[in-house]
């Protein structure tokens, strides 16, 4: 029979060999300080470096900590949910390995969890990220609350604590891509945020390049909103109604003033521009075809290839 924990701590990993050994170290710290059991389960991304053989040796080391291994990098929201469909626990703590989400404030989530709560995320009042980070960042939820007629906290952040109920509800979601703490958002329960420190990178840079923010931005929008195409659906009738009150006001200067406009440059001008918006709403009908293609395939969202010996015991993977 499987003990089951009461906190399961998920983090993805993507690199990061230097400060493994020390979340590890930090997490056991800090859940002694309360009344619960944990388990720990890393999720090697297939980043740079060798994480694998530290999670193997920690999980020789203790029971406690898990590992599985993907079979290649499928991003960090699939890597998150490897780690959610694995986890035992009657909650769910989700972090960063970078250790900018801080292991010690795990004992805060979970007394504030107790009060009555599902979902406690952390505030990152002070965030330590560059300036253009935290500027996209905004942007980007600006433009999601927008699409998706939603209100999002920029500050706020995935680590946090998760009852047992909303996890198990998210894992019945269908869709992809699958961003945990957007699909906890979506799902309406109260989410209550806890200001938290938000440390320094310790070294490295995020593994999240300009590119790679964009594509990961509209594939969300996508995914959870159909605003882009009702938007071009008002923007064809506004640009028609316009056309059509310019050709009204035309057809009147030409009967009563005798005026006619020498229309190439004007011609050739909308022409231009009309072929653009269509190109564009082209593309946009197309990234939403797209999402359907992926979905329909059922594919997995992640595969895993190898799970330390305890993992695959506990979970039957």
């Amino acid at each position: 029979m499987v003990d089951i924990p009461d906190i399961s701590v998920v983090v993805p990993v993507y690199g990061s060999d230097n400060t493994l050994v020390r979340l590890y170290e930090r997490v056991a710290a800090a859940v002694a300080q309360i009344p619960a059991s944990f388990e720990l389960i890393f999720v090697d991304d297939c980043g740079p470096g060798n994480p694998w053989k530290l999670i193997k040796d920690m999980a020789q080391n203790d029971p406690r900590v898990k590992g599985l291994k993907l079979s290649r990098n499928f991003g960090q929201h699939s890597a998150i949910m490897a780690g959610v469909d694995a986890a035992l626990g009657k909650w769910l703590v989700i972090m960063d390995c970078d250790l900018q989400d801080r292991p010690e404030e795990i004992p805060r989530l979970w007394t504030k969890a107790q009060e009555g709560y599902d979902v406690v995320v952390g505030r990152r009042v002070e965030r330590q990220d560059r300036l253009f980070k935290r500027l996209l960042s905004r942007a980007f939820y600006f433009v999601f609350d927008y699409m998706s007629e939603q209100k999002s906290d920029a500050t706020q952040s995935s680590f946090g604590i998760y009852s047992r109920k909303i996890v198990d509800l998210v894992k019945k979601l269908p869709e992809q891509p699958r961003a945990f703490p957007l699909l906890v958002r979506w799902s309406g329960f109260e989410i209550m945020p806890m200001d938290i420190i938000h440390d320094k990178r310790i070294e490295g840079k995020s593994s999240y390049s300009l590119g790679r923010k964009l594509s990961w931005a509209t594939d969300t929008i996508v995914s959870y909103s159909n605003k882009p195409l009702k938007m071009f659906v008002q923007f064809g009738f506004l640009i028609a109604f316009v056309a059509f009150c310019y050709g009204v006001w035309l057809i009147i200067r030409y009967i009563f003033y005798d005026y006619t406009p020498a229309g190439w440059t004007s011609m050739m001008v909308s022409l231009y521009f009309l072929s653009g918006i269509l190109l564009f709403g082209m593309g946009v009908l197309g990234v939403y075809i797209g999402r359907i293609f992926n979905q329909v395939k059922e594919r997995p969202l992640y595969i895993i290839k190898e799970k330390t010996p305890i993992s695959a015991k506990e979970y039957n993977l």
